[in-house]
């Protein structure tokens, strides 16, 4: 069975297309600057390079179309006919408390991603375009949607809730849904997978840390807890995202600037956490250059960044009374070794005790923590593509 995974963003298109006999990708991109200028296709090519196509792209169905054609090309390509497609698997950012796993698209799934797209408009509209571009080009060809959400839906209320008066979660859905999920999933079972454990005898700490970042308590194989939120902006300080703030801070900052609440909305997401500390980059790898130059600011937030790290583990430890595994993943938690080592600094009474030969690699599977470690701390790159490839094959397969 060969399954084609799209994420479909608001002006972009990432794709995988996977040969799930073995789980071998065969062909992977992705299209840019959708309904703009310039818009292009950069293609994977087997040997690692990247060939990049330029084209006119006014929508999404253009963009899916350029996918298809690539992958039919003889040159480039992994396709002799888009029949050899048996399933398309789509990532869904928002799936609220509609959806709590991954199913089918009929005209009421749509629908409800639809209704959800007040709570990530500019994400839910990119799925939804990306869906019915796929409908008009391939009609008979079944797609699946993956919600990023749909794992942290085991929290309990008093996790998700939060304290403003309920009526407004009852009419505005208004609580934590927690993002990111099929990434924590797929390295909190990875991780059980390689260390040979029973992942529902486990209490696990998931640190999902790239440009956008969060943290889950997995305790028995579900998530009890998480640092997103309402949408991605909360928990953890990112690279454009402020994470954490006292909403009352927001409101004098709207006072004193005149902003208005898309504008400030627009001003925490994309200009603030670690560029909006430093003034240099929303990059981690800039941001340590700099500090190793000598940048006080770039300084301070990896300071920051790290801090913020270091207490939600200390808080998931308390809430699932206690840690078994402390799992580091996706481009920050794969490949900067800094941010491992001082986010698990000084937690020896935790059980925490880490190895820096060990945590001296990028991107590579393998135990972090010191041999005495009652913890261990584990890099595991992430796969969310061959998650959103399985459910869709599964749900197909039925």
């Amino acid at each position: 069975m060969k399954i084609l995974v799209l994420n479909c963003g608001s002006s972009s298109i990432k794709y995988k297309l996977y040969n799930m006999d073995d789980e071998a990708v065969l062909a992977q991109g992705g299209v840019e600057r959708i309904g703009l200028d310039e818009a292009f296709i950069k293609v994977k090519l087997d040997n690692g390079d990247k060939r990049t196509i330029m084209a006119d792209l006014p929508t999404h169905k253009e963009g899916v179309a350029l996918v298809f054609k690539c992958l039919l090309d003889p040159e480039i390509g992994a396709l002799k006919s888009l029949d050899e497609i048996d399933a398309v698997g789509h990532r869904i950012v928002q799936g609220g408390d509609k959806f709590n796993e991954s199913c089918i698209v009929t005209p009421e799934v749509e629908a409800g991603i639809d209704d959800l797209c007040d709570l990530a408009p500019v994400h839910n509209a990119g799925h939804l375009r990306g869906i019915r571009a796929v409908n008009a080009l391939m009609p008979h060809v079944p797609q699946v949607t993956v919600f990023d959400n749909a794992f942290h839906s085991t929290m309990p209320a008093h996790a998700y809730l939060y304290a403003v008066p309920y009526e407004f979660y009852e009419k505005y859905h208004v609580r934590r849904y927690g993002f990111h999920g099929t990434s924590h999933r797929y390295v909190s079972q990875r991780v059980c997978d390689f260390l040979g454990v029973d992942i529902k005898t486990q209490k696990i700490i998931t640190c999902h840390i790239g440009n956008g970042a969060s943290v889950a308590a997995v305790k028995y194989g579900k998530v009890i807890d998480t640092s997103m939120g309402l949408t991605p902006l909360a928990g953890l300080m990112m690279g454009s995202r402020c994470g954490d703030i006292d909403p009352s801070a927001v409101t004098y900052l709207m006072d004193k600037t005149g902003m208005k609440p898309q504008e400030m909305a627009d001003f925490l997401n994309k200009e603030s956490g670690v560029l909006g500390i430093t003034g240099i980059s929303s990059d981690m790898r800039e941001i340590e250059n700099a500090d190793k130059a000598g940048n006080e600011r770039a300084h301070l937030a990896l300071e920051m960044y790290n801090y913020r790290i270091k207490k939600y583990i200390g808080a998931y430890a308390a809430a699932m009374n206690g840690v078994d595994i402390i799992v580091f993943t996706a481009g920050v938690g794969e490949n900067q070794e800094g941010v491992r080592w001082d986010s698990c600094a000084d937690m020896e009474y935790l059980g925490i005790k880490m190895d820096a030969e060990r945590n001296h690699c990028r991107g590579e599977e393998r135990i972090l923590s010191a041999d005495n470690s009652k913890v261990k701390v584990v890099l595991v790159p992430t796969d969310e593509e061959i998650v959103i490839a399985r459910d869709t094959m599964e749900l197909v397969k039925k």
